[in-house]
């Protein structure tokens, strides 16, 4: 599909007024994706964030999160130190809140309650120290989404209304204002608690198309306010939420670079009159990287029926290698996507809760006595609750990294193949492409795509080992995965301006070969071009490319043959 810029921006306003809508109903008639802790994808969390479903939950992944709350307040029942519960957190972790009788004994008395739902609302309003510029609405639905789901895990110990609150958040669009920035990517703490203000009542959130106070938010969307107690805060405010729904876009629109990125580098080939050599099955098997020979056959497929695979008049034997090299550096990226969202994948559909609630297991006979000690058989409900490191991203955030490092070779290798391209040297066409004598054209264009390659090599450089020790000296090692998430979000936002730039190469360098010769395209590459030059028109005589350049970032953005 393609969008000139007039229907582009149809598009916009009609998207805006149904937005508008969204916000003042239920949203009758969207899909349904039925949250259950284990199979949420990628794009169903994308359809949610940006308001193409509704949500619901799984009736057994709710008893899961009752029963995890009924063991949590056993344990609390029965005086065991539980971290977020019994005892306070962070630099307080050893001062107890809760109160001991005459017997020795802690119960859980109404004041005993009163003072835990006091711990729970201190915590959520000491722990929301984030910075602005508050997260775009689709950021705030993805983090609720992805905080529900890992929630409908079980292992959480929050009062089942925390749940019930994050699904009307949704369905109502109901939005608690949060800002971006201010997490080092040990669970996003300072930014996460601000959902839970609104919770109860307070804070700011937008609804029905204005910003307006916590309460008043739920009193318009006719919403009980939380009155946390136990384990609610930590459980709203202890999560990576955040940073996966930061990642969950970035990786999103990654998966659409990617599949548009090979046809625009055949489209280049072909404006080369370049060589189909390399990305031959045969030579994929005399070094079977399973990624190269992945990215070269999607090559062939995109080029299938082109000129190139017939004998032409000044093709090189060996062209340059941003050329040459090219299915190794779509195959490695393809590859550190697939890991990426592998590993995204298993973070939203599991816990990081610390501490673990896990109902329904029991100590062996040879289990350790100090493991031993974290297990309960209470008669009605029977399980553990096992302090943990989940709230560890690194095997995320690793993997984002290491897509970025990727797309940096990628971003590389265009960009060199954009100056190949205007070198008579190697395409035998006019210099800079011009369409005469007398046009610069493609003489100063240079300079985005150089800049931006500059940008995206210093985007893709790790950050993640980039920390301080915090909350006197316990919290000691952090991840920035927000930071590495937003890095990865730039670079891909750059590859659309990149490619887009070799686009419009390879489009004029097509034009050019095709006023010498009559040349046949690919099937792909083909149909690519043809939309193209429905929303961008050859370059005749010099013109402002400013326009251009943005066209073809959001064309490739929105391409899908």
């Amino acid at each position: 599909m393609h969008f000139s810029a007039t229907r582009r921006l149809v598009a916009a306003v009609i998207c805006l007024a149904a937005m508008q809508v969204m916000a003042c109903t239920a949203w009758a008639g969207h899909k349904i994706v039925t949250l259950n802790g284990h199979d949420m994808d990628l794009a169903q969390l994308v359809d949610i964030a940006e308001g193409r479903a509704q949500v619901s939950i799984d009736t057994t992944a709710m008893k899961r999160v009752k029963d995890s709350r009924e063991l949590l307040m056993a344990f609390a029942a029965e005086g065991r130190p539980v971290y977020g519960l019994t005892v306070g957190v962070g630099l307080n972790k050893d001062k107890s809140i809760f109160h001991v009788d005459e017997s020795g004994k802690r119960v859980l008395t109404p004041e005993v309650l009163r003072l835990s739902e006091q711990f729970n609302v201190n915590a959520l309003r000491a722990h929301s120290a984030g910075v602005g510029p508050d997260m775009e609405p689709r950021m705030v639905r993805a983090t609720m989404a992805i905080r529900l789901n890992t929630m409908l895990c079980g292992r959480t110990g929050a009062q089942p209304y925390v749940a019930e609150l994050y699904k009307e958040f949704l369905n109502k669009n109901l939005l608690p204002v949060v800002p971006s920035r201010g997490t080092v990517g040990e669970c996003d703490i300072t930014l996460a608690p601000h959902i839970g203000l609104v919770m109860m009542g307070e804070w700011k959130a937008d609804f029905q198309g204005e910003r307006m106070s916590g309460a008043e938010a739920l009193a318009k969307a006719g919403i009980k306010a939380l009155k946390p107690s136990g384990k609610d805060a930590l459980a709203i405010l202890s999560t990576n939420a955040p940073a996966m729904a930061k990642s969950a876009f970035a990786l999103s629109e990654a998966e659409q670079f990617l599949k548009v990125a090979p046809v625009v580098f055949g489209l280049s080939l072909e404006g080369l009159n370049g060589n189909v050599a390399p990305f031959l099955k045969q030579v994929n098997d005399v070094r079977p990287f399973t990624c190269f020979a992945k990215a070269s056959k999607v090559m062939r497929d995109e080029l299938e029926g082109s000129y190139l695979w017939q004998p032409m008049k000044g093709r090189a034997l060996q062209d340059p290698l941003s050329y040459r090299t090219t299915a190794f550096t779509f195959g490695a990226a393809m590859e550190a996507l697939d890991d990426a969202v592998a590993k995204w994948n298993v973070q939203v559909n599991s816990s990081d809760d610390n501490p673990a609630v896990v109902v329904g297991i029991e100590p062996s006979a040879d289990t350790p006595e100090q493991v031993a000690k974290y297990y309960l058989d209470a008669g009605h409900i029977k399980g553990a609750i096992f302090p943990t490191s989940n709230f560890e991203p690194l095997p995320v955030v690793l993997k984002l990294q290491n897509l970025g490092i990727a797309l940096s070779h990628v971003s590389r290798n265009a960009a060199m193949r954009c100056l190949r391209l205007v070198d008579p040297h190697f395409t035998h066409l006019s210099r800079f492409l011009a369409a005469d004598d007398v046009a610069i054209n493609f003489g100063a264009i240079g300079k985005p795509f150089v800049s931006l390659d500059a940008d995206v090599r210093s985007l893709a450089n790790p950050v993640s080992q980039d920390t301080i020790p915090l909350a006197g000296n316990i919290e000691d090692t952090a991840t920035n995965s927000m930071r590495v998430a937003d890095r990865l979000s730039r670079i891909v936002d750059n590859m659309y301006y990149i490619y887009g730039l070799e686009l419009y190469h390879a489009a004029q360098a097509i034009d050019l070969r095709e006023r010498e010769s009559d040349i046949e395209l690919g099937r792909g590459t083909g149909a690519m071009f043809r939309a193209y030059r429905k929303d961008v028109a050859f370059i005749d005589k010099d013109r402002p490319f400013t326009p251009d350049i943005q066209t073809s970032h959001d064309f490739l953005k929105e391409y899908d043959r």
